[in-house]
C-alpha cells in the first residue's frame, strides 16, 4: 500500500476528483481530503492510498508539479508520524509529569 501527500489542493477539489486523478494509474484504495476541525472547512492538502506501491510512485512522477483547478500540485510519498509522542498538547517541565485541564494537581503520595 502505497501512502501519498497531495498538497496545495484547491478548495474546491472534490473526493471524486483525486479518485478519477490517481485513479489513471491504478487502483485507488481511500482519499482523505484534511478538514479543519472547527470549521470542516478543507485545508488545501490530501491523502491518496494506492493498493500497488509501483502504481503510487508512478502516480507521484506524474503528478507532482501538474495542474489541478488552477493550482500546482505537490505530490510525494506520505512520511509516517513520528512515534516519538512529538507534536502533541500540553507542556512539561523538567521532572514533572504533563498536566492537562488545569485544574489542581494530583495528591502528592
Amino acid at each position: 500500500m502505497k501512502n501519498i501527500y497531495v498538497g496545495n489542493l484547491s478548495f474546491s477539489t472534490t473526493q471524486e476528483d483525486l479518485e478519477s486523478l490517481f485513479g489513471q494509474f491504478g487502483q485507488v484504495e481511500r482519499v482523505h481530503i484534511v478538514r479543519d476541525r472547527d470549521s470542516g472547512q478543507p485545508r488545501g492538502f490530501a491523502f491518496v492510498e494506492m493498493v500497488v506501491d509501483q502504481e503510487g510512485d508512478n502516480a507521484i512522477q506524474a503528478l507532482n508539479r501538474t495542474d489541478l483547478h488552477g493550482r500546482t500540485l505537490t505530490v510525494n510519498e506520505a512520511r509516517p508520524r513520528p512515534a516519538d509522542g512529538r507534536g502533541g498538547g500540553g507542556f512539561q517541565r523538567q521532572g514533572r509529569p504533563r498536566q492537562f485541564g488545569g485544574g489542581q494537581p494530583e495528591p502528592r503520595r
